[in-house]
C-alpha cells in the first residue's frame, strides 16, 4: 500500500508561481517513478510530469519549461514547481504512482485568476 498526500495548491494571479508537494508513505521503497497529473473541470485527467528513482524527468509538451518536477533525498516527497502560471492551468492537481496498481492522492486545487 502507498499513501499520497498533496499540498501547496491555492489561488494565484496569472504569472505567479506555486510549489506543490506530494508526501508518499507506505511501501515506497519499490516505487520506480512518480507523476503529477491535472484535471480541469469538464476535461480528462492529463499527465504533467514524471520523475524516476534515477531522477530522470519527462514533461508534457504544454509545460513549455514552466514546471519543474523534483524529489527530496529521501525520495518520499515529490515537488512540482510551477512558474508563469496561466488561467488555463486552473485544475485539480494529483500525485500518482504505480506499484502493482495505480495510487492517487486526493488532489490539491490550483486556481489561477486575477
Amino acid at each position: 500500500q502507498v499513501q499520497l498526500v498533496e499540498s501547496g495548491g491555492g489561488l494565484v494571479q496569472p504569472g505567479g508561481s506555486l510549489r506543490l508537494s506530494c508526501a508518499a508513505s507506505g511501501s515506497i521503497v519499490s516505487i520506480n517513478a512518480m507523476d503529477w497529473y491535472r484535471q480541469a473541470p469538464g476535461k480528462q485527467r492529463e499527465l504533467i510530469a514524471t520523475i524516476t528513482t534515477g531522477h530522470s524527468t519527462n514533461y508534457a509538451e504544454f509545460v513549455e519549461g514552466r514546471f519543474t518536477i523534483s524529489t527530496n533525498n529521501a525520495r518520499n516527497t515529490v515537488y512540482l514547481q510551477m512558474n508563469s502560471l496561466k488561467p488555463e492551468y486552473t485544475a485539480l492537481y494529483y500525485c500518482h504512482t504505480f506499484h502493482w496498481r495505480d495510487y492517487w492522492g486526493q488532489g490539491t486545487q490550483v486556481t489561477v485568476s486575477s
